[in-house]
């Protein structure tokens, strides 16, 4: 699996990645889709962390006629050259070993290893649609961030024959494993992705393996932050954030509330979290920061001294690097079950 560079990514970004859940704007009007497909509406690409294999491809599948948003999609039978606009899909572009066909990336991915160097990069928002044009890809993928606000957007790629391939965040781990197996599929690496989701479901299934075994008068209970004060953000249940959390036995004092929520010091003061992540990156020392808040002393995640970093990247992108932020959080949360390997 692609080791990933650590890299600051701004807080605007990482919130909308986090936030933005709707589908990928325009993308399906602009072939022809109706309001009532993923132009019109969030895509229904979730699911649980059941079964941690999922559907095989019959041998031999034809290639892939919809995408995750549930546009209709035409996909070359060679591939030669992608424009990825996406961390989360450019980290697996890479893993699927398909990083040298990359002719054009977001700039949030500037530093990601793997990536080419002086190709065209790309405002992940608003990318310039002339340029893209211009560099005509074979493939363009895109995830439910650029350009969601308007309609048909991509239609001048498409018009020039590009394939616009939108791939939704993804907001469970199950999305996740979905998501690799469609990009391999889309992009005619069938066998990599194979070997990427069973690396990524060995890795979650020994997780969980070990997690079974920690007695419930054990368990501790997180608060994970992902903005710090006085701006909290953090995650509560249907997220692929918090599902992480519980994967490693960890419980989440938010889960009464729903999706990517804004927080009060008062609220996470009277959850009284036994452990504190954070995947702050744009401040110094966010556990100091954190230790040193105001008001916080008696929680007992400070008074104890439980309040830890957890690896930017891996905790923002839901793909298969999230196995890194999760095996550094159950390490600090249950240091007696999970051994540093």
């Amino acid at each position: 699996m692609q080791q990933f560079m650590k890299k600051p990514i701004s807080l605007l970004v990482l919130l909308a990645l986090l936030l933005s859940l709707a589908a990928c704007g325009g993308n399906n009007a602009a072939n022809g889709q109706g309001e009532d497909g993923p132009g019109g509406g969030q895509s229904e690409n979730s699911g649980g962390s059941g079964d941690p294999t999922p559907p095989e491809e019959p041998e031999g599948a034809a290639l892939p006629t919809e995408d995750p948003s549930g546009a209709p999609i035409s996909i070359p039978e060679t591939i030669e050259s992608i424009v990825v606009l996406a961390p989360s899909l450019a980290e697996t572009v890479v893993d699927l070993g398909l990083g040298d066909k990359i002719i054009g990336y977001d700039l949030q991915s500037v530093g990601l290893a793997g990536l080419p160097e002086g190709v065209p990069t790309f405002d992940i928002m608003n990318p310039d649609v002339e340029q893209l044009v211009a560099l005509a890809p074979d493939v363009l993928l895109v995830s439910s961030l650029s350009l969601s606000d308007q309609e048909a957007p991509y239609q001048p790629l498409i018009d020039v024959g590009v394939c616009v391939m939108c791939v939704p965040t993804s907001v469970s781990i199950e999305n996740v494993r979905t998501d690799i197996q469609f990009l391999a599929a889309a992009l005619g690496v069938p066998e990599a992705g194979e070997a990427v989701l069973g690396e990524l479901n060995a890795q979650l299934d020994d997780l969980a393996a070990i997690a079974a075994t920690i007695p419930q008068e054990e368990r501790k209970s997180v608060y994970f932050e992902i903005s710090a004060a006085p701006y909290m953000y953090s995650t509560g249940s249907n997220t692929y954030l918090d599902e992480m959390i519980q994967w490693i036995g960890g419980e989440n004092v938010l889960a009464d509330q729903e999706g990517w929520i804004s927080v009060e010091g008062e609220t996470v003061v009277a959850a009284n979290p036994d452990v504190i992540f954070t995947n702050v990156n744009y401040i110094d020392n966010p556990v100091e920061e954190i230790l040193g808040r105001d008001g916080w002393a008696g929680v007992a995640a400070v008074a104890n001294g439980q309040v830890y970093s957890v690896d930017n990247m891996s905790s923002s992108l839901p793909n298969e690097n999230i196995i890194t932020a999760m095996t550094q959080m159950a390490q600090a949360l249950y240091p007696d079950y999970y051994t540093a390997g």
